[in-house]
């Protein structure tokens, strides 16, 4: 690793464990980094000189006579991370600190069949309107968005549930326009980023974020690190096939897990079940029929709760990132729901161990990933690898 490198990864590590913990002192710094108190001086210079970090006031020491720490922290007027999510129909953007907290935020809605270039006017609206509000020049921009991304060109490669988006190089257009440095990637990857930031995954070495919903995808942070395969392909597990003679996928494909497991199937099965408001059928809904005693209800309820444990096994058995931290309709399943799926991936597994799978829920309504949009600028700039 060259020295350059080096510098930057260490430089990210500092991030990750301020992120983690709060204010640090550099020994406190040196020793999360895995760096020498000799060292982490010219890490956290820089840092200091651009404006990112902050010293505190002086602690008293634990030894008496000792010098009195100074709490390195995000400086309050740091330069802010600007941050986009990208869904069908609809954009959110915002401006945020370097500590995550949301500064400024604005959102629009676009016709879903609506061509690429209003799309990314829409984009470009929204963050004009949050980069406005700012007296400092952001880090740069970060973009969330479905589909299958090309991270290294900034590219949507396809985009199943807004076609007119595929292949557009929507990076490099909205950098054009806004004179940021852009970052596309996949929304269950910078979800990733946001619950390891500030999330269930704050403090995690390895984790599987998940998002469930219109689409399945998946973030991955194994070992201290997000995994991104080349050019930022992979995360698409709800392309994996679950049964080969199942239903035919938006994909192409057949019996992917997305087939069995979206709000789509869940629609369609309440309503081969003649369940009331079967075409507007949420997990909220679902649970609350199944809690009020519906036999029919607590059989689809009971199913997609195996559904989902499928996919979450299959990860397991192959990665075992431990924690599955599960955002989208899912999360309105509530406790039965969450509790159904944790057991029902248990089951599945051939042997019993420390590893058994672990599945909490991410926050109703958050913004987990604008935030890891944004946590994307600083892995970038400050990348989390060794």
């Amino acid at each position: 690793m060259t020295s350059v490198k080096a510098g930057r990864v260490n430089q990210g590590r500092v991030l990750q464990a301020l992120h983690d913990f709060g204010p640090l002192s550099r020994a406190d710094l040196a020793r999360l980094a895995g760096v020498s108190r000799a060292t982490i001086g010219s890490i956290v210079q820089p840092l200091l000189e651009g404006g990112l970090l902050v010293e505190g006031e002086p602690q008293r020491g634990a030894t008496p006579g000792g010098k009195p720490a100074r709490p390195l922290w995000f400086a309050p007027d740091s330069p802010p991370l600007a941050a986009v999510h990208l869904v069908p129909g609809w954009v959110e953007a915002a401006l945020v600190s370097a500590d995550g907290r949301i500064l400024a935020a604005a959102s629009g809605r676009f016709q879903v069949t609506a061509p690429a270039a209003t799309v990314v006017d829409c984009v470009v609206d929204q963050l004009n309107t949050v980069l406005a509000g700012s007296t400092a020049r952001a880090l740069g921009v970060g973009i969330a968005v479905g589909g299958i991304v090309e991270s290294t060109s900034g590219t949507i490669v396809a985009c199943n549930l807004m076609p007119e988006l595929s292949g557009l190089p929507l990076g490099p257009l909205v950098s054009e326009r806004v004179d940021l440095p852009v970052h596309l990637d996949l929304h269950p990857r910078a979800q990733a980023v946001g619950d390891r930031w500030s999330g269930p995954g704050r403090g995690e070495q390895s984790f599987a974020s998940i998002y469930i919903g219109e689409a399945i995808g998946a973030g991955l942070f194994l070992n201290g690190a997000i995994h991104c395969g080349p050019a930022g392909a992979g995360g698409e597990i709800g392309h994996t096939v679950v049964d080969i003679r199942g239903r035919t996928c938006r994909c192409g494909q057949r019996g992917c897990w997305e087939t069995i497991a979206t709000r789509d199937w869940l629609r369609e099965e309440a309503a081969r079940l003649h369940l009331p408001a079967a075409q507007a059928m949420t997990t909220a809904l679902l649970a609350g029929l199944s809690a009020a005693g519906n036999a029919d209800a607590e059989e689809l309820f009971e199913q997609y709760a195996r559904n989902l444990a499928l996919g979450v096994v299959n990860l397991q058995q192959i990665l075992a990132p431990g924690l599955f931290i599960l955002h989208g309709d899912v999360i309105a399943g509530g406790e039965a729901l969450r509790g159904r799926v944790e057991r029902q991936a248990r089951s599945y597994l051939p042997t019993r161990s420390a590893a058994e799978p672990q599945i909490t829920f991410g926050s109703a309504h958050d913004r987990t990933t604008l935030l890891g949009a944004a946590g994307l600028v600083l892995s970038q700039s400050f990348p989390l690898v060794g």
